[in-house]
C-alpha cells in the first residue's frame, strides 16, 4: 500500500560502500524497458479460413455503405481494403459503385486514379482521368494529374492535347503558366509564344504582358519585346493602363542603353496617368534621370507635371488649403522666388467664407508659412513684418483670435533685436483680445529678460482678467517666492483661495500647503489643512494631512539637523493616528446622517452613499498601511477590526430593473445601526403609550 503512493522514503542518505556507475544504471534501465505495443498479426491456417475472414470483412463493409451511402470515407476504406487483398477487380467495382452515388467527389476520383496508377493500369487511369475532367472540367487538380501522367509516360503530344482541352475552358493564370513551362522545357518557343498570345487575350492583366515580355527578352529579340509592350499599351488603352507596364518597358530600354526611348516612355506615361496611379512611376523616372540624365531635366519635368495637378486641384476648390500647402512646398523645392511668392499670395487671398474659427484654423498657417519663408529663406525681414501685420489686420479679433500669430510676431521682432516692437505687439494683443496663452508668452519673455517688475504687472492683469485660472496664481506665487518675498507669496495664495470660482482648486491648495511645509511653517500648514477640511472632507485631504503629521519633525530634530536621520517619533505617530481617527469618525457620522435623512431620489443617493463608502475604505487602507509601517501589532489589529466586509446588494434603476453592486458593511455601522433601530423602536412605543394615556385622561374627565 505504501509503495503505491510513491517512491519509498530514504532514511539513510549516506553514500553506499559499493558505488554504481552511470553505465550500470543505464544498462539496467534498458533491460527493464517494456516492449512497445504492436498490432496483433492474424495468421491463417488455410485458404478456407482466409476466405471466411474476407467474407466477414466484406459483409461489415457492405453494412457500412448500406447504412450511409453518401459517406465517401466508408467507400474508400472498403476499396482500400480490397486493394490490400490484391482484389483489384473488386476494388474497381467498389469505386464505380461509389461514383454512382457521388460523381462530383474530387477526393474519390483522385483515390481511384492513384490506385490504377499504382497497379500500373495506365490505360484504366487514362480513361478515368478522361471521365473525371469531362465531368469536372473546373477542377484544376484533375487536369494537373492528367498532364503530369502523360508527360511522365513520355507522351508529349498527348500532354499537349490535354492542355489544349484544358485551355478551352479558360482556366486561371497558373494553368496557362504550366502550359508555357511545358513548351519551354522541350524548346518549343514558337508554341509558347502562341500560348502567350492566347493567354493575354483571356487574362489581359498588365502583369501577364510583362511575363510575355520577359519571355521574349530571354528567348526572343528586342524587336519582339518592343512589339509585346506596344501591343500591351494598345490593348489596355487609357482606362486599364498600369504604371508597372511602363516601368518594365522603360527599364528594358535603359538596359539596352536606349535612354531617349526610355525617357520618351516615361513622359508618355506621366502625361496619361493620374497622379494617384503613378507614384511608383514618378520614383522610377526620378531614379532613371539621376542615373542617366541631368538634374535640371528631372526637376523641370516633375515640377511641371505636379504644377498642373495642383493647379487643377486649387481651381476645382480654391478653399482647399491643404492643396495650397503642397503647392507652395513644391515651389519651394524649385527655388524660384517669384513663383513661390505668387503661390503664397494667391493662397492667402482665399479668405474663409465665414467668421467662424474652425474655418480659419488651417487658413492661418498659410500666413505663418509665408512669413517664415520670407524671413528664413528669402531673407526679406521687412516683407515678413508686413505679412504679420496684414494677417493681424485680417483676423476679426472681436470674435476670435489666434495667440500663435501674436506670439510669432513678437518672437520675430526679438530676432530682429527690436524689443520695444515685441512688447508693443504683445501689449496690443492683451489690450484687444486677452487670452491665457498671450499672458503666459508675455511673462516668459519678460522672465528671460529678468524684468520682474513687468512680470508682476502682467500677472496682476492676468488674474484680474481671469481670476479662476489657478495656474496663473501659482506661477505668480512662484515668482514672488523666487524673489524671496514670502509675505507677498503668502498674500497671493490667500487671495487665490478666497476666489469664489477656480478651475483647479486642488492644485492651488496643494501648492499653498507645499509652500508652507517647505518653508518650515508647520503650524501654518496645519491650519491650512484645517481650513481645507472645512471646505471639503475628501479622503485624499485626510490622508495627506496624516502623512504631513508623520513628516513634521520634533523640536529636538529641528535643532539637530546635522545628525543622522532618526526614526519617526511616537509623538508624530500619535498626531497622524489622531488625524486618521478624526477622519474615520467624520466619515462615519456623515454616513449615519445620510441613512436617517429622507431622500428625494433613491438612485442618486445610493450612488452618493457608494462613493462615500469607497472613500471610507480608502482611508482605512491608508491607515492600515501606516500602522504596518509605524505601528505595533495591537495598532494593526485595531484597524483591521474596523475594516469592512463585502456584501452583494441590489438597487432599482430608473427603468424599474435591478442591478447588483458590491457594498461594504463596517462593524461600527452595525453597532450604530442597532442603537438607532432600538431608539426608533422605543420612540414608536412611547408614542403609542403616550397616545393611550391621553385617551384615558379624556375618558376620566368625562
Amino acid at each position: 500500500m505504501e509503495s503505491s503512493r510513491g517512491p519509498p522514503r530514504v532514511k539513510n542518505k549516506a553514500p553506499s560502500a559499493i558505488q554504481i556507475s552511470a553505465e550500470q544504471l543505464l544498462r539496467e534501465a534498458v533491460d527493464r524497458q517494456e516492449p512497445g505495443l504492436q498490432a496483433p498479426t492474424q495468421r491463417f491456417a488455410d485458404l478456407e479460413e482466409l476466405h471466411e475472414f474476407q467474407g466477414r470483412k466484406r459483409k461489415e463493409f457492405e453494412d457500412y455503405v448500406r447504412r450511409n451511402r453518401i459517406n465517401m470515407n466508408n467507400w474508400m476504406r472498403y476499396a482500400q481494403w480490397e486493394l490490400e487483398q490484391k482484389e483489384y477487380k473488386r476494388a474497381r467495382s467498389i469505386f464505380e459503385r461509389a461514383l454512382d452515388v457521388d460523381a462530383t467527389s474530387v477526393t474519390l476520383w483522385i483515390r481511384y486514379i492513384e490506385a490504377e496508377m499504382k497497379t500500373r493500369n495506365i490505360q484504366h487511369a487514362r480513361n478515368l482521368l478522361d471521365r473525371a475532367v469531362t465531368i469536372l472540367p473546373r477542377v484544376d487538380k484533375l487536369w494537373y494529374k492528367y498532364a503530369y501522367m502523360e508527360e511522365m509516360l513520355g507522351n508529349i503530344p498527348g500532354t499537349r492535347q490535354v492542355f489544349e482541352r484544358w485551355m478551352s475552358w479558360e482556366p486561371d493564370e497558373a494553368a496557362w503558366s504550366s502550359y508555357i513551362k511545358l513548351e519551354k522545357r522541350y524548346g518549343e518557343f514558337q508554341r509558347a509564344r502562341e500560348i502567350f498570345q492566347r493567354f493575354t487575350m483571356v487574362h489581359p492583366e498588365p502583369r501577364n504582358w510583362i511575363k510575355w515580355a520577359r519571355f521574349e527578352e530571354e528567348y526572343g529579340t528586342s524587336d519582339l519585346v518592343r512589339e509585346v509592350f506596344g501591343s500591351a499599351v494598345e490593348a489596355l488603352g487609357d482606362d486599364f493602363m498600369d504604371e508597372r507596364l511602363f516601368i518594365a518597358y522603360a527599364r528594358y530600354e535603359a538596359k539596352l542603353k536606349e535612354y531617349e526611348r526610355a525617357r520618351a516612355i516615361y513622359k508618355y506615361a506621366l502625361d496619361r496617368l493620374a497622379r494617384s496611379k503613378s507614384v511608383s512611376l514618378h520614383k522610377a523616372y526620378t531614379t532613371f534621370e539621376k542615373q542617366f540624365g541631368d538634374r535640371e531635366g528631372v526637376e523641370d519635368v516633375i515640377l511641371s507635371k505636379r504644377r498642373v495637378q495642383y493647379e487643377e486641384q486649387v481651381k476645382e476648390n480654391p478653399k482647399n488649403y491643404d492643396a495650397w500647402f503642397d503647392y507652395a512646398r513644391l515651389e519651394e523645392t524649385g527655388g524660384d522666388v517669384d513663383r513661390i511668392r505668387d503661390v503664397y499670395e494667391r493662397a492667402i487671398a482665399q479668405i474663409p467664407p465665414t467668421q467662424e474659427k474652425r474655418h480659419w484654423r488651417r487658413y492661418i498657417y498659410l500666413w505663418i508659412f509665408y512669413a517664415i519663408w520670407e524671413e528664413m529663406e528669402s531673407k526679406d525681414t521687412e516683407r515678413a513684418r508686413q505679412i504679420y501685420q496684414e494677417c493681424l489686420k485680417l483676423i476679426p479679433h472681436k470674435k476670435f483670435t489666434f495667440a500663435k500669430i501674436w506670439l510669432l510676431k513678437a518672437q520675430f521682432e526679438i530676432r530682429q533685436q527690436n524689443l520695444s516692437a515685441a512688447r508693443k505687439t504683445l501689449g496690443q494683443a492683451i489690450g484687444m483680445c486677452p487670452k491665457d496663452k498671450l499672458f503666459k508668452g508675455y511673462v516668459e519673455l519678460e522672465l528671460k529678460l529678468f524684468e520682474f517688475t513687468r512680470c508682476r504687472t502682467l500677472y496682476e492683469k492676468h488674474i484680474e482678467w481671469n481670476p479662476a485660472n489657478c495656474q496663473a496664481w501659482i506661477k505668480f506665487s512662484e515668482l514672488e517666492r523666487g524673489l524671496d518675498d514670502l509675505e507677498r507669496t503668502r498674500a497671493i495664495f490667500e487671495l487665490a483661495i478666497d476666489q469664489p470660482v477656480l478651475d483647479m482648486p486642488e492644485l492651488l491648495w496643494k501648492a499653498y500647503i507645499d509652500f508652507e511645509e517647505e518653508e518650515g511653517e508647520y503650524e501654518r500648514t496645519r491650519q491650512l489643512y484645517e481650513r481645507l477640511l472645512d471646505k471639503t472632507d475628501h479622503v485624499k485631504v485626510w490622508i495627506s494631512y496624516a502623512h504631513f503629521e508623520i513628516n513634521v519633525p520634533d523640536e529636538e530634530e529641528e535643532e539637530a539637523e546635522d545628525e543622522e536621520e532618526k526614526p519617526v517619533s511616537e509623538v508624530a505617530k500619535a498626531r497622524a493616528r489622531k488625524v486618521f481617527e478624526r477622519a474615520l469618525k467624520s466619515m462615519r457620522d456623515k454616513d449615519l446622517k445620510d441613512e436617517v435623512k429622507t431622500h428625494i431620489s433613491y438612485f442618486h443617493n445610493t450612488l452618493d452613499k457608494i462613493a462615500d463608502t469607497l472613500q471610507r475604505v480608502s482611508l482605512l487602507n491608508a491607515w492600515l498601511s501606516f500602522e504596518r509601517t509605524h505601528g505595533s501589532e495591537e495598532d494593526i489589529e485595531k484597524v483591521q477590526k474596523q475594516m469592512p466586509r463585502k456584501t452583494k446588494r441590489r438597487r432599482k434603476l430608473d427603468d424599474d430593473s435591478y442591478e447588483e453592486y458590491i457594498d461594504y458593511v463596517f462593524p461600527a455601522d452595525d453597532v450604530q445601526t442597532a442603537k438607532l433601530s432600538n431608539l426608533l423602536a422605543m420612540s414608536q412605543a412611547w408614542k403609542q403609550a403616550g397616545g393611550g394615556l391621553m385617551g384615558n385622561g379624556a375618558d376620566g374627565g368625562e
